[in-house]
């Protein structure tokens, strides 16, 4: 069974999550030929204060 932990900047709408977990599921599903139901996907949010690229802070998500 896949396990997919994504971890993106919180803030992001519910909807935005929904379409993620759906093509990423998809897409799994897809090459693995697994059925849907045996692909769990998680969501991990993160403040943007602990959230670093370079050595910097990251700033909010785009709009939504």
């Amino acid at each position: 069974m896949p396990f997919v932990n994504i971890r993106i900047l919180e803030g992001h709408s519910q909807k935005r999550k929904d379409e993620i977990s759906r093509r990423v599921t998809e897409a799994i599903s897809e090459v693995a030929e697994l059925p849907r139901e045996a692909i769990w996907v998680v969501f991990e949010d993160v403040a943007a204060s602990d959230w670093f690229v370079g050595g910097t802070a990251v700033g909010k998500p785009k709009s939504q």
